[in-house]
């Protein structure tokens, strides 16, 4: 499963899921400063699941009808690098979670997932 960290995910987080062996890039790395319209395209185009804090790419699904491949969206309090670090890495790793054609939408205490096909 590969996935494309937003701008507001931490690069420090992104470079230990990939010690993690988690197939995961960042936005920031490759195409900075990109419209949320254009990342959730690329996610489309790649098979990716999008992971981000920005809460603005409900809105892209549901009301400008472009369906990323999925997305993850963290509605946890970003406390520090390691805590997000741990939550992704159990997330992306550990949870049994299927992630495709999916808004998932994490909180601290549940989990809620919405087909986006």
């Amino acid at each position: 499963m590969k996935f494309i960290a937003d701008e507001n995910i931490p690069l420090k987080v992104v470079e230990r899921l990939r010690r993690e062996d988690v197939d995961i890039e960042s936005i920031i790395s490759t195409r900075i400063g990109l419209k949320d319209e254009e990342i959730a395209r690329i996610c489309e185009r790649e098979k990716a699941i999008l992971i981000t804090f920005d809460k603005d790419f409900g809105e892209i699904i549901f009301k400008k009808s472009i369906k990323p491949f999925g997305i993850v969206l963290l509605r946890i309090p970003p406390k520090s690098i390691d805590y997000i670090f741990e939550y992704l890495k159990w997330l992306l790793t550990e949870s049994k979670i299927k992630f495709e054609k999916k808004l998932i939408v994490v909180r601290e205490d549940k989990i809620r997932e919405v087909r986006i096909d």
